[in-house]
């Protein structure tokens, strides 16, 4: 039924319809930390941030393994379907990016080295794609919760960009806005790799380091 994967990102009426309430149950524990999953009320003093940087098992191991990460979880954002099945984000007709949602305390780790890891760890450059998986589901993207936050992804991304073509590679391709709606992803997503140790884990980079001095 979705075996034709678009090349572009669908617009709200060439979207699939989606669902009006969740169709699963989002589970109550986190896998590996002591902290929930489903995290839409950000508890006070920590943050909340989205990414998205190619298959979310891989990304979210990276998070939940990070200090000052107080709870991770995978999910769907930066489309236009409600409530998304993982099979309706593949098809690519919803016009969702596989994301990681951060929950974090930024007194422990600042948003800045959130989003230095973020370019680290994957390909910023490859548009609809990461290594071989291709698809819109696997766009780079930032999804901020706060000004602040917006402005220190752009400064940032500045930066990593200059580096990049100082190394001769090619031009980042991540959207960066704010998030306008995150919905989990299917309870056998959530934490996968801490279920499945020896799962697949798509860490395409560009061998770049975030510059020192930034």
């Amino acid at each position: 039924m979705f075996s034709r994967k678009p090349a572009s990102i669908p617009s709200g009426d060439q979207a699939l319809p989606g669902r009006t309430e969740a169709w699963f149950p989002t589970p109550d524990k986190h896998a590996v930390l002591d902290a929930p999953v489903q995290t839409d009320e950000v508890p006070d003093g920590l943050e909340s941030v989205v990414f998205g940087l190619g298959c979310f098992w891989g990304a979210e191991e990276i998070y939940w393994q990070t200090e000052g990460v107080w709870s991770t979880s995978v999910g769907y954002a930066g489309g236009s379907t409600p409530n998304p099945s993982y099979d309706e984000v593949c098809s690519g007709r919803t016009g969702h990016t596989e994301a990681v949602r951060i929950v974090f305390d930024p007194t422990k780790v600042s948003f800045a080295d959130l989003v230095k890891t973020f370019f680290e760890v994957h390909d910023p450059t490859q548009g609809m794609r990461q290594g071989n998986d291709v698809g819109t589901q696997y766009r780079s993207a930032i999804y901020t919760t706060t000004e602040t936050q917006r402005e220190t992804a752009i400064e940032l991304t500045k930066v990593y960009g200059e580096e990049l073509a100082r190394r001769g590679q090619g031009e980042i391709s991540t959207e960066i806005g704010p998030l306008a709606a995150y919905y989990y992803a299917e309870p056998v997503h959530q934490q996968y790799l801490a279920h499945n140790p020896f799962g697949y884990r798509c860490h395409a980079n560009t061998g770049v380091k975030f510059p020192a001095t930034a």
